[in-house]
């Protein structure tokens, strides 16, 4: 019989199913409470009077776990010194989204050779992920296969959906049934649109394709997601972060009639893909704030222990240690100083020296 199916498909490896891998490496009780908590504090931030800023902040993507547990260390004792006013939850993104090719991510290629070991992938990921809740420190990451949630959504505070994914049905139907609070990005042209649809289909409940804990294929049936908002990242027209954007957003957010909680990637569109010009587009946010602005709940900035990025691929011996093989980031040095500023200049916010919520 004439072959049909699979004819470019060069090989099938089978994986450790979710249940697997949990057993494997399960998370303690104690961190099982804290991940609980740190998303209610996260919700808080973002739905109720809270006036703390929460920041999304570090290295554009792990590709040294050494570099990250070091770089994750230094990110635990600022946070506790300006958590009063910031809640500081670390990137963890192990998975990259890519124009057209390139790495994509510790999940897919941990050992950064090509070889794709995607087992190895998911046990480095889970691995790290509870190293740095140890440290005290919430979890971020961009969720881009819907399948890698199975494996380490239980980790995870707060994520994200990206801006080449937010109109994506399957991404807004996962997001349904994901347990942390949850931004989604405008359109990689700018749309805000874009996210607050993604808004609306992921509070509703949904049923889709995918796979339960034993990694069988399964209809997925969820309850609605009601903690998702909108990060603003620029687009192909420019920064949308001015006082001008963040009022449409707000207008838009209103007739959607969804809450007016805006958060606001520093990097990307919105610093000209420039990781220097970050803490300016900061700076820009603390002013709306000083001004008056109640709707900027959040920023995200991209970070790292050395500053902007290194070609990829390359031998790994020949990689600087502490600085981005993808987007480039901000030094730890700018990170402490700027995280401090912002510290600071949220003082009027706290009269009374205490966050409300």
């Amino acid at each position: 019989m004439q072959k049909t199916s699979d004819i470019n498909v060069i090989e099938t490896r089978v994986l450790p199913s979710p249940a697997e891998l949990l057993a494997e490496l399960s998370k303690s009780e104690d961190q099982a409470e804290f991940v609980t908590r740190a998303r209610r504090e996260i919700h808080r931030i973002i739905f109720t009077d809270d006036k703390r800023l929460l920041l999304i902040v570090g290295p554009c993507s792990i590709h040294d776990v050494q570099g990250g547990c070091d770089y994750a260390q230094r990110l635990a004792a600022l946070a506790r010194e300006v958590a009063d006013r910031v809640m500081i939850v670390m990137r963890v993104y192990f998975e990259k989204p890519r124009t057209t090719v390139g790495w994509k991510g510790l999940i897919m290629d941990p050992h950064l050779d090509g070889t794709n070991d995607i087992a190895a992938g998911l046990r480095l990921a889970r691995s790290f992920l509870r190293e740095v809740l140890d440290l005290g420190l919430p979890t971020a990451t961009e969720l881009l296969d819907p399948i890698t949630p199975q494996y380490i959504a239980d980790l995870i505070c707060w994520s994200v959906i990206g801006a080449r994914t937010a109109e994506s049905q399957t991404h807004r139907q996962m997001a349904s049934g994901l347990s942390m609070p949850l931004g989604f990005k405008n359109g990689t042209d700018g749309s805000i649109q874009t996210a607050i649809n993604a808004i609306g289909a992921a509070a509703q409940p949904q049923t889709f394709l995918g796979i339960n804990i034993d990694g069988s294929a399964s209809a997925i049936v969820t309850r609605g997601n009601p903690d998702c908002h909108v990060v603003l990242r620029g687009g192909s027209d420019g920064p949308n972060c001015s006082p001008e954007h963040i009022a449409k957003a707000e207008m838009l957010l209103t007739r959607a009639g969804l809450p007016k909680t805006i958060m606001v990637d520093c990097s990307h569109a919105n610093s000209g893909k420039k990781p220097e010009c970050q803490p300016d587009v900061m700076r820009s946010l603390l002013a709306q704030i000083a001004a008056g602005n109640t709707s900027i709940m959040g920023a995200m900035i991209e970070s790292n222990i050395g500053p902007g990025n290194q070609p990829f691929p390359q031998p790994k011996d020949r990689l600087r240690y502490g600085i981005s093989i993808t987007d480039g980031c901000i030094d730890w040095s700018t990170t402490e100083a700027l995280v401090r500023e912002i510290h600071a200049a949220l003082a009027p916010r706290f009269p009374s020296g205490r966050h409300s919520g």
